[in-house]
């Protein structure tokens, strides 16, 4: 990093420091912290500190719905910034049902004023799904349907978030029950997107982690656009890449070694999860490479011996059976596997010789070994193929 920037990092992190009382330290790794979560090049951090230190604190209106709180929930939990310095000194949370003192008249009175006063410029942040039923009778807040709410609110927004899988897609709230005869949920809920009917920003899950939204609004503040997106609006720095990549069990996946059953010998031992259920492989999610809350790397799912669920996608999430077997996207194992210690040394023996001469068989039984160890979901596959070769050749006749 150059002088220049290494300047103004500290001449900001001192406006800071004299404004709240956070440390040029804490708030330098903040900082950092924030671009490194967002693959910002070298510098960003600069640029970032100046942005937080100088520009004016952009306005964020949150609304809530159909929604159980927990995405709110989380952000009470982040400490990186803790949330009084985050609404305090990065963002002005200007209406929020869970934090602001404010009720009733005075609570819609507030964020009319702030949408009025910051015309064009504020941020609007929706939580919770739309139920869309009987035009939208079962939310309601301040005498407003959800639908009326957040359409009103985001006619001038600058930009528009969707926080959490059921603001995202719908999540728990639009699972369609199994009941004859159900085509959709109770209510009809709908994400902010469909009401809307154009692409907003999601950060999905359940609830998803605190730093994926900080991130988002820090780099609005920064740069003045909100990051790069995949096509259905999730940042890229943060769904950018499946679970499974990064997932501290993927050794065990590729080596072939699977818990099968809760509490047996290989779940004590932290083997992969993927035979009871795991939906890693086809998640799109940064859960393994960032700590959820400040309480340690084993505070995810599969960190505590729980198969991941997918509640950042829609279709697996809420929908999927916890035990029904991932549909692998472009993570699979190799057709020879890895004993858990291989024998080091140089040189050619007997036993050497005679270990090349297991290993070649083991090789020729290759494709069989993947079959057991992949268990029934590559059969399934396999059987669907040879059906739609049946059906075509069957055209074709």
């Amino acid at each position: 990093m150059g002088h220049s920037f290494i300047f103004d990092a500290e001449r900001a992190a001192e406006v800071v420091e004299r404004r709240t009382g956070v440390s040029r330290r804490e708030f330098l790794k903040v900082c950092a912290a924030t671009a490194g979560t967002l693959g910002l090049p070298a510098g960003a951090e600069a640029a970032i500190a100046k942005a937080v230190a100088a520009a004016q604190r952009p306005s964020v209106i949150w609304l809530h719905f159909q929604e159980c709180t927990g995405c709110s929930e989380s952000l009470l939990r982040a400490e990186h910034p803790t949330l009084e310095k985050l609404i305090l000194d990065v963002i002005s949370l200007d209406y929020h049902e869970t934090l602001m003192a404010a009720a009733g008249h005075q609570a819609e009175k507030a964020r009319r004023d702030a949408m009025a006063a910051n015309k064009g410029k504020y941020i609007l942040v929706v939580e919770g799904a739309i139920p869309t039923k009987e035009n939208g009778i079962y939310c309601k807040v301040g005498g407003q349907t959800a639908i009326d709410m957040v359409k009103e609110c985001a006619a001038d927004a600058a930009a528009v978030i969707a926080i959490g899988s059921c603001a995202s897609w719908g999540g728990m709230p639009s699972t369609i029950p199994s009941i004859p005869g159900a085509d959709s949920s109770p209510t009809g809920s709908s994400s902010v997107a469909e009401i809307l009917g154009k692409p907003v920003v999601t950060i999905p899950g359940c609830p998803p982690n605190p730093y994926n939204f900080l991130s988002t609004a820090v780099h609005f503040l920064t740069f003045g656009k909100l990051p790069a997106t995949d096509k259905l609006g999730r940042p890229l720095f943060a769904y950018g890449r499946l679970i499974h990549e990064n997932c501290e069990r993927r050794a065990h996946f590729d080596a072939g070694r699977f818990a099968m059953a809760f509490g047996d010998e290989g779940h004590r031992k932290g083997y992969c999860l993927y035979k009871l259920g795991c939906k890693g492989p086809e998640t799109y999610a940064n859960c393994p490479t960032i700590g959820f809350g400040d309480a340690g790397e084993g505070n995810w799912p599969v960190g505590c011996g729980h198969p991941c669920i997918g509640c950042t996608e829609q279709g697996i999430g809420f929908t999927k059976p916890i035990h029904s077997l991932a549909k692998l996207k472009n993570a699979v194992p190799p057709q020879q596997y890895p004993r858990i210690v291989e024998d080091q040394g140089q040189g050619a023996s007997f036993a050497s010789a005679a270990a090349l001469a297991a290993i070649a068989g083991a090789a020729a039984g290759g494709a069989a070994m993947l079959t057991r160890n992949m268990g029934l979901s590559h059969k399934a596959e396999e059987l669907e193929k040879a059906q739609d070769a049946a059906r075509n050749t069957k055209s074709e006749v």
